[in-house]
This record gives structure tokens, C-alpha cells and sequence, in this order.
């Protein structure tokens, strides 16, 4: 039988204070090294149960741990990408190109528009969460998702191409409770040219299938 294999916790793609003065250092640490890693460790946790109770063949809660399962996984895939689509502020640009920016042209008439819509759904998540963009192979149309705790509100199957997480931890100690600050602090350090290269994936993939 192959090795069961499990999630593991990524470096980060650039230095902790690399995104200062719009997220710094100590949300950084906090964020990445402990929230981050602890959905890693519960996700991996879940999964052992998982199998212990296959092999012993004993009853579990499953709607428990199944709903257990999908929170921590959903936290470790989607804190994976938010900071995958971040870059230093001296490295970000201000707007997309490419690919990028002509589908959000065609969808939302400008990236003015989008931007606002984005930000308007970040702010007006309820609760934990994030805020989504993401692409609908079918319809070949990006949509905004908000994303409660990590799996609610989830469009099944929709690729995300960005992130934005909107969980006090991202941004209490820089900010308070002023998550609207945090959100356009975000717009600065958006690494434009991963989002793009994301959504190319996609719709390469799609042209396949």
C-alpha cells in the first residue's frame, strides 16, 4: 500500500516584512505560523482519524468530523493562494494586464468597477471569511464569491484566482477593528501577475476539457 501522504505547511514566497507598511511583520508571523499551520495540523489530524477508525473499524461522527475536515482543509488551500497572490508593494503593480485584465474589463466594464464590487464584498462578508474571485470554466465569466468561516458559500467547482482574507487575524494588529482599512491596504500589495497566471491555467484547462 502507497504512503499516505499530508499537508504541509508552505514557506512563505517572500521575507515576513515584506509586505510592510501595509501588513506587517507581526501579523505576518502571527497569521502565517500559528493560524496558517493550524489548520494544517487539524486538516492532517482529521484525516488520521479518519483512517485509525478505517482500521479498526470503528463508528465515528462523521458529519462531525467530516465538517470539521472541510473548514480545516478550506482554511489551508485558500490561505495557501491569498498569500501566493501577494508581492511586495515596490514590486505590485496598480491594475492588471493581459488575460486579466481583459476578462475583468468584459465582466465589469472597468477595473474601477471591479475593484469597487470586490472591496464592497470584503467589507460586507459576514462574520469570518474571505473575499473570492473566481472563474467559471462553463460560462467563461469571472464571478466574486464571499466565503464564509473557509467552506461556506463556496461555488462547487468555480477555480479562485484571488484571495482576500478577511479573518480578524489578518488584520487586527495593524488595524483594530477597521477591517475597511486593511481592504484597500490589500490593493497595494497584489501580485497581479500570479492572478493572471492563474486564470490562464484555467481557461487553458478548460479549453481542454
Amino acid at each position: 500500500m502507497a504512503e499516505k501522504k499530508y499537508y504541509v505547511l508552505p514557506d512563505l514566497p517572500y521575507a515576513y516584512n515584506a509586505l510592510e507598511p501595509y501588513i506587517s511583520e507581526q501579523t505576518l508571523r502571527l497569521h502565517h505560523d500559528k493560524h496558517h499551520a493550524a489548520y494544517v495540523n487539524n486538516a492532517n489530524n482529521g484525516l488520521k482519524k479518519l483512517e485509525a477508525a478505517r482500521q479498526s473499524n470503528t463508528e465515528l461522527d462523521i458529519k462531525a468530523l467530516l465538517k470539521d475536515l472541510s473548514f480545516n482543509v478550506g482554511g489551508l488551500v485558500l490561505h495557501n493562494l491569498f498569500w501566493d497572490n501577494m508581492t511586495p508593494a515596490t514590486q505590485a503593480k496598480k491594475a492588471p494586464s493581459g488575460t486579466l485584465a481583459d476578462v475583468i474589463n468584459g465582466e465589469f466594464g472597468s477595473f474601477d468597477r471591479f475593484k469597487k464590487e470586490f472591496t464592497q464584498a470584503a467589507n460586507s462578508a459576514e462574520g469570518s471569511g474571505w473575499a473570492a474571485l473566481s472563474f467559471c470554466k462553463k460560462t467563461r465569466r469571472p464571478i466574486i464569491m464571499q466565503v464564509e468561516k473557509h467552506n461556506v458559500n463556496v461555488y462547487p467547482a468555480f477555480e479562485i484566482i484571488m484571495v482576500l482574507d478577511i479573518w480578524e487575524h489578518a488584520y487586527y494588529v495593524d488595524y483594530k477593528n477597521e477591517r475597511a482599512k486593511f481592504v484597500d491596504a490589500f490593493w497595494n500589495v497584489i501580485n497581479w501577475g500570479k492572478v493572471n497566471d492563474r486564470l490562464e491555467m484555467v481557461i487553458k484547462e478548460g479549453n481542454q476539457s
